[in-house]
């Protein structure tokens, strides 16, 4: 049996700090992403061989960097960065070192998503709006984007997952959140009952985050 005295090591105040810094992280590292993996991923879906202006030295470039940074285990992308992030937001720890790499983590990942999103849209479709005049930015934004937005906000919910385990990995490298509390507490100081606590926390906020995705996607799928 567990009871109290097995939570001898919680600190309320310590867990909704780092809990709020997780949230923190996640939020604004997935705002930021969506702004660069979106057109990202556009610009892939549209360049591709199949896309409405094929155009396979961009893609492959862009096919290629994409690759690159998602090829880069997010650790070393995190240290690799240092000399940027700190350029860029003055420090690398704590919750504002931490949104860069982030960022550059995720936008990729996001980017390839929606690439596959995008692919998806029935072909009859798009050729029916090309026979009635639009142009190509209209198709995109008027046809392309909406016929495939459950499988963006799919896309949106699964980076935002992998967010999570992301702000958990900086947390081993001074970003701070429940990774951040795990580490310090549950492995280098063995207090069992912190650890258990970050990651009944963190199974909770994917759950969440899940439980959102799939409600958005149902309700846009209705429509």
């Amino acid at each position: 049996m567990i009871g109290p005295e097995f939570f001898a090591n919680i600190d309320p105040a310590e867990i909704a700090r780092a809990s709020g810094e997780t949230l923190g992280m996640v939020g604004a590292s997935l705002l930021l992403s969506l702004a660069l993996g979106l057109p990202l991923g556009v610009w892939l879906s549209v360049t591709s061989r199949q896309g409405l202006s094929p155009h396979p030295l961009l893609y492959g470039l862009l096919s290629f960097g994409v690759n690159v940074l998602r090829s880069i285990p997010f650790v070393i992308l995190f240290i690799l960065l240092i000399p940027v992030t700190l350029a860029l937001v003055g420090t690398s720890l704590g919750v504002k070192g931490a949104i860069p790499p982030l960022v550059l983590g995720a936008a990729p990942f996001l980017a390839r998503l929606v690439e596959n999103a995008l692919r998806e849209v029935d072909r009859s479709v798009i050729e029916a709006t090309q026979a009635l005049g639009a142009s190509k930015r209209q198709i995109i934004l008027h046809t392309l984007l909406p016929e495939a937005l459950p499988g963006l906000i799919a896309a949106a919910t699964v980076t935002a997952i992998a967010l999570v385990s992301y702000t958990a990995m900086a947390g081993v490298v001074g970003a701070g959140g429940l990774g951040d509390l795990a580490v310090r507490y549950g492995y280098q100081r063995f207090q069992t009952d912190v650890m258990v606590v970050t990651v009944v926390l963190i199974i909770a906020l994917v759950q969440g985050l899940q439980m959102l995705g799939d409600a958005l996607v149902a309700r846009v799928s209705k429509k």
